[in-house]
């Protein structure tokens, strides 16, 4: 597994990471077993970073990846969490809370969900509208003096903002969505990353699987996808009509879909690490080998011509959730 260093004062993580979410939450039933035996193939074969949000399941995720990592196996994982969000029992989102005592409460029960010493990477879920993110970022440069933080990260965060936390802290990496067809960061945000030596972890390559052979084939398209705008009616068939376009590429070239996305976004920089969101071992080995996957000038030129950013349709979250991103403002 190649690695990298996330940003200029980061930890050298290996080149692709695990996306936990989907074993708790947002795409329907997931099998603890073979989600522990998923982590567990991704750290043998060298994928050490590892994210998770502490309301992922309302604290399941970070309890199922404590279980994986029993046996010593914490020493080879680098441990991303996102913290802040607000749910009800019955899974709203209530907001986001940020300021100094919930930034310390939150990491304490994490700490002891996960059933480790400290954190690797830990960052604010959101920007909060109600909190400076001096405050924040300040409350977990703390915690870094204090031994329970390595290092601290943002997500969905505007170029403003980046700089704002910056100051206060080091920043290594800012984890926001990147596909081929979400490119939104790369007019302002991902310059303002590069000035400043911060890294990419990057969510969503695969546009929540609707960039897959699975999508084309008519998979399931409940749980997230069921409210997500590019999953509703005429958006969906225009997209899927850019996926059918990347699969061309992909077919002449002899790799799936899902592989072309994972390597396109590899292709962007080595300062951007995906995120793959396998839940099951056949989708994490299919994402492995995307890491073989190298993209010629005259294939992303083919790749930009057959998904235009600006040709997908419907926004990457529904309304409410869009104004609570940052990134977008």
């Amino acid at each position: 597994m190649l690695s990298t260093r996330l940003g200029a004062t980061g930890p050298t993580v290996s080149a692709l990471g695990l996306g936990a979410m989907g074993m708790s939450d947002f795409y329907g039933p997931a099998d603890e077993t073979e989600s522990v035996a998923t982590i567990h193939a991704a750290l043998e074969a060298g994928v050490t970073l590892i994210d998770t949000g502490d309301f992922y399941g309302m604290g399941h995720n970070e309890m199922l990846i404590g279980d994986a990592l029993k046996g010593g196996r914490r020493d080879n994982a680098i441990l991303s969490v996102k913290f802040g969000a607000q749910r009800g029992p019955d899974g709203a989102w209530l907001g986001y809370a940020a300021d100094p005592n919930a930034v310390k409460t939150a990491l304490s029960y994490t700490l002891k969900r996960l059933r480790v010493d400290y954190i690797d990477i830990y960052r604010p879920a959101r920007v909060s509208p109600l909190v400076p993110i001096e405050d924040t970022i300040g409350a977990i440069a703390d915690l870094v003096k204090q031994g329970y933080v390595r290092h601290i990260g943002l997500s969905e965060a505007g170029a403003d903002n980046i700089r704002r936390a910056h100051k206060v802290h080091p920043i290594v990496d800012l984890q926001i969505e990147y596909a081929i067809i979400t490119r939104g960061l790369e007019r302002e945000i991902l310059p303002t990353l590069r000035e400043l030596g911060i890294g990419v972890t990057a969510y969503g390559v695969l546009s929540r699987g609707l960039i897959s052979e699975s999508a084309l084939a008519g998979g399931s398209m409940g749980g997230f996808r069921s409210l997500a705008p590019r999953f509703q009616g005429e958006n969906l068939d225009k997209n899927l009509a850019l996926v059918r376009a990347l699969k061309e590429i992909a077919d002449a070239k002899g790799v799936t879909v899902a592989q072309l996305a994972i390597a396109w976004v590899r292709s962007r920089g080595s300062d951007i690490v995906p995120l793959i969101g396998a839940r099951k071992r056949e989708r994490l080995a299919e994402a492995l080998g995307a890491m073989e996957v190298t993209l010629s000038a005259d294939e992303l030129a083919h790749i930009d011509a057959a998904a235009p950013p600006e040709a997908v349709a419907g926004a990457r979250y529904p309304e409410a959730q869009m104004g609570m991103l940052d990134s977008e403002r």
